[in-house]
């Protein structure tokens, strides 16, 4: 997935949470979900497509064995400082991420790729031949993949206005007179 579609595919996700759980979110809450839905490719994608101590843009972060302790040590920080909500909110917006990563594999039951979940004990499947953005842009194709996280994508920038229009996190209109 591309970042923006992991961005609103978490942020979906936590509405749904927040749903269920019947209570509104907050600002913090926002940004704890956000930073999870990045923080995988922004640990593995630079550590294996330019300083190349990774061998994969899907390994280290996007490992079940990294995320589960560090959504677990995040969580235990946040309650130490009063803040309980954020730990929750991070764990969705990094298992939304891992999940946007498997979708596919998944739907079409190919379990080889995904063999990163449990990097380092099997290999990551090589899914990336990255040599820059600029390439990546014009290499891109039009596929179903891309179509359904643009829609993705498309839902969740709308959906993220409707709730900013109504949610206690966004700051409220100011009266004057």
């Amino acid at each position: 997935m591309l970042p923006w579609t992991h961005l609103a595919f978490g942020y979906v996700l936590f509405l749904g949470v927040l749903l269920l759980s019947r209570r509104p979110g907050s600002r913090a809450e926002l940004l704890a979900l956000l930073a999870g839905t990045q923080v995988p490719d922004v640990i593995d994608k630079p550590l294996a497509w330019w300083v190349q101590l990774l061998p994969s843009g899907r390994s280290l972060a996007h490992s079940l064995l990294f995320a589960v302790p560090v959504v677990l040590a995040a969580a235990v920080v946040a309650r130490r400082y009063g803040r309980r909500e954020l730990g929750p909110a991070l764990a969705v917006g990094y298992a939304s991420h891992l999940l946007g990563d498997t979708y596919a594999a998944l739907w079409y039951w190919r379990t080889e790729e995904l063999t990163f979940l449990l990097w380092p004990l099997l290999p990551p499947y090589p899914y990336d031949e990255f040599t820059g953005f600029l390439d990546f842009a014009l290499r891109a194709e039009v596929t179903t993949s891309l179509l359904v996280q643009s829609a993705v994508a498309g839902v969740g920038l709308l959906v993220l206005l409707a709730h900013f229009a109504r949610v206690p996190w966004w700051p409220p209109e100011r009266r004057v007179g």
